[in-house]
């Protein structure tokens, strides 16, 4: 227990340095009258849409809470006290918390859950939207101003999101433990509605806000650019500043909301594996590692981000560089963090462990470099797009489409060894009384836990992507001067590649956890039957209903994803028939002497992308429900464990089936949207710089049919990238913590 005090030390730690960024950031110049009025659009904007979006689910999540609360008093038995049998089996003995309390205690949990969710969006994006004109205004002083301040107004959410995560789940186990008198280690399994209410609100939050910010790009840009031939950030095209606010409710409110239930999830994951050894040690460090771990990857990212200012000073051409000092910083940081924690918590086999947590680590710097590698003009693939601009949009769409395939093999192959290696040297740690599948599986979550540790780092480094993006549409827009836009321009581009990097790395983060919780999913299975925690259930493939769960998994994947494009596609059909009114009903737009309405294109977009996002997450949400329920009160089947005859295994069976393959296919489908976008918007820039150049050499510039052949595949790649693709990396943490809760409904009593 010697470092537990280390988590509301860290916690509170990460907010006041949150404070202090922001104050930081917002004490700096907002430069001129018509920059401030342009931010001041995109603030109001953003708060608007965030408002209307957050009442929509707020009342969705309210039925929800009640729902749980409802199913889990109806179909639980209780939660049972876990027990050592004399043969070292861990098992299950009487109930300690009756099936109401427990059906209250996970309700509530949804509740807290899924408002600490919508709070630290909600937060973070503030903090952005006040960050951008001051980006713009520091990038007519300086590259290495214009990067402090875009990237710390950008940690502002990385460490809110990360501290509300940790708090959260430490204060509402240290209350369901504490100070409701129950046993710790029953404790996480009453917390999991803490992970699906920040799943649910995460889903809705990246789903609207991905809708929303795409419609309002592709209007922009296939109104303005191609059909218009205006710049980008054009302050003639009304669809601008509904471009402008959705960076912001996408990138920053979205993926905000997105990594806070990767954090929530996997640390209630992590902390229900620990269980099991926890029965046999009596250490509790077991169940608290997961937290304490998280506490010192916060502080590495502290150090870390302060170090961004010492590398910009240096570097004055290439602003990625500095961004990657950074994050090696808080790498080296995090093993030393990796190294304490495991030494003095987890007993005389910790330096397994360690090794997991390394393996962890190694996972999260490799997926920096494959995104890197398949979403910058530095390589091969943004440049092979590129090229085949020459020839039109359709070989541009080919080519793209082929790259994203591509990218999934290095992303199946870096998540799978990952998986082996930790398994492997988990198992290889020898606790007495605890088999060595137990202690593998612990493993996997330990590498999950070292993975997530710069987390914080990594969301600051993709809310610096919108935050330079409207840097630079605020000086279009005001007319500053060109060395100022060539410096928001160049951090346009570095933005574009850390928005890869995030999507790539919760793509990895997600692929770590799916064996985590689809472990802890197995765990609660076991809690429900009576059956050992040591006791591996046999989810076989051959069994038809597991299959068949699998086969409905994939599907929900690739349709899910197909409503969040259509969405995309048809609220963008709304703004651009009110762009293309506003040009025809009133030409004084084009000749600059009218304005155009804003405001009303930034509420039309709105409500279309509120209108959308409701059937993909109803489908999201109900598809494991529908299925468990179906299966379980359809088949009469029956299955032998441990020498116990179960009844009618096929409702937890199917479902088994339904998390385990859905999930791998969308950590592939997510991995193909995310890459082909981040690939194809990086081979319209690189074009836009200037870097290509046709057979006589000479450079092809924007405006030429190459540069609008670029622009189609460009905005084909925008709700890959920036709507379907992140969605899916809720998706798959929403059926690990979904299946969690509800649980006792596929199992037959």
């Amino acid at each position: 227990m010697e470092l537990v005090w280390v988590v509301p030390a860290a916690g509170v730690a990460a907010i006041l340095f949150a404070f202090w960024l922001a104050w930081d950031v917002l004490r700096r110049d907002t430069g001129s009258e018509k920059m401030q009025e342009i931010a001041g659009m995109i603030f109001e904007g953003a708060m608007a849409f965030l408002r209307r979006q957050y009442r929509t689910i707020a009342i969705m999540a309210a039925l929800t809470a009640v729902a749980i609360f409802l199913i889990v008093g109806g179909v639980s038995e209780g939660v049972k006290e876990i027990t050592r049998g004399s043969g070292g089996d861990i098992g299950f003995g009487d109930t300690v918390v009756e099936r109401w309390e427990e059906a209250l205690l996970t309700g509530i949990a949804f509740l807290v859950g899924a408002v600490a969710s919508a709070l630290s969006g909600f937060v973070g994006m503030y903090i952005a939207v006040r960050s951008n004109v001051r980006t713009a205004a520091a990038a007519q002083k300086s590259l290495k101003e214009a990067i402090t301040v875009s990237l710390r107004g950008g940690a502002v959410s990385g460490f809110l999101v990360v501290a509300m995560s940790l708090l959260g789940v430490s204060g509402i186990f240290l209350v369901y433990s504490r100070l409701l008198g129950n046993p710790p280690e029953i404790a996480p399994f009453l917390i999991v509605g803490f992970g699906f209410g920040a799943s649910f609100v995460a889903l809705f939050a990246q789903l609207g806000g991905g809708i929303y910010t795409k419609a309002a790009d592709m209007g922009a840009d296939l109104v303005g650019k191609v059909e218009a031939g205006i710049p980008e950030d054009d302050p003639r095209n009304a669809a601008v500043v509904a471009d402008l606010v959705g960076d912001n409710v996408g990138d920053c409110a979205g993926r905000g909301a997105d990594l806070f239930e990767s954090m929530s999830a996997e640390n209630i994951g992590a902390m229900i594996l620990g269980v099991a050894i926890y029965a046999v040690s009596g250490d509790i460090e077991w169940i608290l590692f997961p937290l304490v771990l998280r506490s010192f990857g916060i502080m590495a990212t502290m150090a870390g981000l302060l170090s961004v200012s010492f590398f910009a000073a240096r570097e004055l051409k290439n602003p990625m560089q500095p961004l990657n000092g950074g994050y090696y910083v808080v790498s080296v940081l995090s093993v030393i963090g990796l190294f304490i924690t495991t030494k003095v918590m987890l007993g005389d086999a910790w330096y397994w462990f360690f090794f997991c947590g390394l393996v962890g680590i190694a996972t999260g710097i490799s997926f920096v470099y494959i995104t890197q590698y398949y979403t910058s003009g530095n390589w091969r693939p943004v440049q092979e797009i590129a090229r085949a601009s020459r020839t039109g949009p359709a070989t541009n769409i080919v080519i793209g489409t082929a790259v994203g395939f591509e990218t999934t093999a290095a992303t199946a192959i870096s998540i799978g060894l990952a998986l082996v290696l930790s398994f492997w040297l988990g198992s290889r740690a020898d606790i007495a009384g605890v088999p060595g599948f137990t202690t593998g599986v612990f493993g996997t979550a330990v590498a999950t836990m070292g993975m997530l540790m710069s987390a914080a780092y990594i969301l600051a480094m993709d809310t610096f992507g919108p935050i330079t993006d409207n840097a630079g549409g605020i000086n279009e827009m005001s007319g500053a001067p060109e060395s100022a836009r060539h410096i928001t321009d160049a951090l346009d581009a570095v933005g574009n590649t850390t928005k890869a990097l995030t999507k790539g790395y919760a793509v990895a983060s997600a692929g770590l956890a799916a064996f985590l919780l689809f472990s802890a999913y197995l765990d609660k299975v076991k809690e429900r039957l009576g059956l050992p925690l040591t006791e591996q259930l046999p989810i076989d493939l051959s069994n038809v209903d597991v299959f068949v769960g699998a086969l409905l998994g994939v599907m929900l994947v690739f349709l899910f994803s197909s409503l969040a494009i259509r969405a995309v596609g048809r609220a963008a059909g709304t703004i651009i028939e009110e762009v293309r009114r506003q040009f025809r009903d009133d030409p004084g737009i084009m000749a600059g002497t009218s304005r155009p309405d804003y405001g009303r294109a930034v509420d039309i977009t709105a409500r279309a992308a509120l209108r959308e996002m409701v059937l993909p997450g109803i489908l999201a949400v109900g598809m494991p429900v529908v299925v468990g329920l179906v299966f379980r009160f359809t088949r009469e089947t029956h299955l032998e464990v441990a020498g116990v005859q179960i009844e009618d295994p096929s409702g937890w069976l199917a479902v088994a089936g339904l998390l385990m393959v859905g999930t791998i296919g969308g950590i592939m489908l997510a991995t193909f949207l995310n890459n082909s976008g981040g690939a194809w918007d990086n081979a319209k820039k690189y074009i836009e710089a200037g870097s290509l150049h046709d057979e006589t050499g000479a450079v092809i510039a924007k405006g030429t049919d190459i540069h609008a052949a670029a622009v189609v595949g460009d905005t084909v790649g925008d709700p890959f990238k920036d709507t379907a693709g992140p969605s899916l990396h809720v998706l798959v943490k929403l059926l690990s913590t979904i299946t969690l809760v509800l649980a006792p409904l596929f199992i037959a009593s």
